[in-house]
């Protein structure tokens, strides 16, 4: 049975890892901690995270691979302690982030009980590549790669023989 896919579609080459990566994001969705993420500058954002009672050495901060992951465990400290109600629980929690290729994280702090997370995105330099279109013979088709026409400098491909010369396969080549 195939499942219906956002990227499903035959034009979509080589997308099954967003696909994966979306999924993963779906299956994190938990709500703790609410956090922002804000455009600081046209290459950079900002991950803002209300991590209140979470001290610099309850949270680690680890990028794996394109996935930026937040960690928060607090101690329990209530040894000794008698709590008539207790609402404030020691929660810890994972936040996942998956970051587009060549995304950088620049620097992290801790302020008033927000966890800032500062990060660039780098300006995508724009690639053209002309692909060389030649011209074969009755072989198999294939991809030219190097310089146009294939081959070695000077060497005759079967495109370029002459009618009535023979060629490698003892063939001779008709007009």
């Amino acid at each position: 049975m195939s499942r219906s896919s956002l990227f499903g579609s035959p034009l979509f080459l080589g997308f099954d890892h967003l696909e994966q990566m979306l999924d993963r994001v779906q299956k994190s969705a938990d709500g703790y901690p609410p956090y922002n993420i804000e455009q600081t500058a046209e290459t950079r954002l900002r991950i803002t995270l209300a991590v209140a009672g979470f001290s610099m050495d309850d949270l680690q901060i680890t990028q794996e691979d394109n996935q930026l992951v937040i960690r928060g465990r607090q101690r329990d400290d209530s040894e000794g302690r008698i709590f008539l109600h207790r609402g404030i629980a020691a929660r810890q929690f994972q936040r996942a982030f998956v970051l587009a290729e060549g995304i950088e994280v620049e620097g992290a702090w801790l302020d008033n009980g927000l966890l800032h997370v500062d990060l660039r995105r780098p300006v995508p330099e724009v690639r053209v590549k002309t692909i060389q279109i030649a011209t074969r013979g009755n072989g198999p088709q294939r991809p030219v790669v190097g310089q146009v026409g294939g081959g070695q400098p000077g060497e005759k491909l079967q495109g370029d023989r002459q009618p009535g010369e023979r060629l490698a396969d003892n063939r001779v080549k008709e007009s």
